[in-house]
């Protein structure tokens, strides 16, 4: 009897090369309810911010720098010259997270910056690959009660950060960095619609 040098992989194993990308047509196959809503939300953010309100972002881990890109976009630019508008990653304060941390529990990590800078009709986005990051979903709650709209970027719904949200984007896909990828999509189409917006 001979064995193949290469043994089929588990089922459950991360796609590689071809599969990669196999895994991330297959999700985009499945995203055209987020097209809609990300393109809203962009023609929503550009009248919010056009009247002098804010956006609040934040997520965890590669959801963390996907916040600080989406609000990167708004203060410089995104394809063309235009005025910088308010915008805040508050996973990117480290004074302020390292204290938070320190003083309080875990779960007000965001909840308690969202207070202190959210003001009514104000918008927070939130991004999560599971949509149960318990600090996150406690910074929706903090952001409703306070009066913002609460915008989630989620992997597969159900899930508590989506049922937390004003509104949600959850992305139908097995693996995180499927669903990361096209949490991406989703803000340069946010910012694509704000623009429009601003030209029209």
């Amino acid at each position: 009897m001979t064995t193949s040098p290469h043994p089929a992989a588990p089922t459950d194993a991360t796609p590689c090369a071809h599969a990669h990308v196999a895994e991330l047509r297959e999700a985009l196959d499945a995203f055209d309810g987020c097209v809609g809503v990300a393109d809203l939300w962009g023609r929503d953010l550009a009248a919010v911010l056009s009247r002098g309100g804010r956006l609040l972002a934040a997520g965890n881990g590669g959801s963390a720098a996907q916040a600080q890109h989406l609000t990167a976009e708004l203060v410089g630019r995104y394809r063309k010259d235009r005025a910088p508008f308010s915008a805040i990653c508050l996973s990117s304060e480290t004074s302020s997270l390292t204290a938070i941390c320190n003083d309080y529990p875990a779960e007000e990590l965001f909840a308690r910056q969202v207070e202190a800078h959210g003001r009514p009709g104000d918008v927070l986005v939130l991004m999560s690959t599971s949509g149960r990051s318990p600090n996150l979903v406690a910074a929706a709650e903090r952001g409703r009660r306070s009066g913002l709209q609460v915008w989630a970027l989620t992997g597969p719904a159900p899930n508590p950060l989506a049922d937390a949200a004003t509104r949600a984007c959850s992305v139908d896909a097995r693996y995180t960095a499927t669903v990361q990828e096209l949490h991406l999509v989703a803000l340069h189409l946010v910012c694509a619609s704000f623009d429009r917006e601003l030209e029209a």
